[in-house]
């Protein structure tokens, strides 16, 4: 797991300076799993919440399908993904455990992020649902996709 050095996530430029996957992977990643949301690029996911248990940080966001999931480390099995995470928090924290939820609120909109404590799309330095997009389009969903569910079938 990648450990952001102190106070990168509170300086806005830095923070935007991330190499994307790191740059989702530690405070957009509601961001990427909103914007895959919009215009899925396969049919049948829905986002899922990660949600700490009191006094832990953790908080994660991706999508699923049930079966498999995407995040900003790509397309993976979701019972792996959820394991991945598990033991790296774990790992910093004992005692470390969460709660998992379907996501019932839009992933882009800043009321309801605020409201959880989460920022908004326009909260961020500059335009992160196009590097969001950006970053959506360099993929082969369909390939990347029916690689992870065969591993998870396996």
């Amino acid at each position: 797991m990648y450990v952001l050095k102190h106070g990168i996530k509170r300086n806005p430029e830095k923070r935007w300076a991330l190499p994307d996957r790191i740059f989702f992977g530690h405070g957009a990643c509601h961001i990427l799993a909103g914007t895959f949301l919009e215009h899925p690029p396969l049919e049948g996911f829905y986002g899922e919440r990660i949600i700490p248990g009191e006094g832990f940080a953790g908080n994660h966001i991706y999508v699923t399908n049930g079966v498999i999931a995407f995040d900003y480390h790509g397309y993976c099995a979701r019972e792996r993904l959820l394991e991945h995470h598990g033991k790296s928090w774990a790992s910093r924290a004992a005692g470390w455990h969460c709660a998992i939820t379907k996501v019932d609120f839009d992933l882009l909109d800043t009321i309801e992020l605020n409201r959880r404590k989460i920022l908004g799309p326009d909260q961020y330095l500059h335009d992160l649902i196009s590097r969001a997009r950006r970053f959506l389009q360099r993929i082969d969903h369909a390939e990347a996709a029916a690689r992870a569910l065969r591993i998870a079938t396996a």
